[in-house]
């Protein structure tokens, strides 16, 4: 919680930043390239938390993995790792992006699968989200195969479970309250 909390600050001095310097876009790129590259590598994940690792040698590692990004976010490695939370980088890039999206009015739908969605589903749901919510709507996709099959969406605080877990589920409860005596 406290961990969330402090990506959510650095995310907020970000913004503050970038929207001073007109670089919002650029950074936002930056954002979704280390969180995507993040998200899925356990190694870069490990190396950012472990505390055997010197903070010098995460500073040229971090910027060897992510040579292309702006100046500006360069900078925030350096501050994250000057103040030893070079491990909320992913949260701080999931924050940031967060804050770009309720200031373009974008909301972010999650939908979690038991596989990956094809691009054409993907663009299905997004159609959907943006024609029940009228606004446009970013997606975050999670897979867990516990689902069975179906999906779970959620927009805002609203969800919608559409999985065979669910369903399950659901039938369980029904046979527990013997409703079909």
């Amino acid at each position: 919680m406290a961990g969330n909390r402090a990506a959510h600050r650095y995310a907020k001095a970000l913004m503050s930043l970038a929207v001073e310097n007109k670089q919002v876009e650029e950074i936002q790129a930056d954002m979704h390239l280390i969180y995507d590259t993040i998200k899925d590598a356990k190694d870069l994940q490990n190396f950012l938390k472990s505390p055997i690792v010197k903070q010098e040698i995460k500073r040229s590692g971090i910027k060897a993995v992510f040579d292309s990004v702006n100046s500006t976010t360069t900078k925030l490695f350096d501050v994250l790792i000057d103040n030893n939370r070079i491990e909320l980088l992913p949260a701080v890039s999931q924050a940031f992006i967060a804050l770009v999206d309720r200031a373009n009015n974008v909301i972010t739908a999650e939908v979690t699968t038991a596989t990956p969605l094809t691009p054409e589903v993907e663009k299905k749901v997004l159609d959907k989200v943006k024609e029940l919510t009228g606004s446009d709507a970013s997606l975050v996709q999670k897979v867990d195969s516990e689902l069975l099959g179906g999906f779970l969406l959620r927009v805002g605080d609203l969800q919608y479970d559409a999985s065979i877990a669910g369903r399950l589920n659901s039938l369980k409860q029904n046979f527990k309250q013997n409703i079909y005596n």
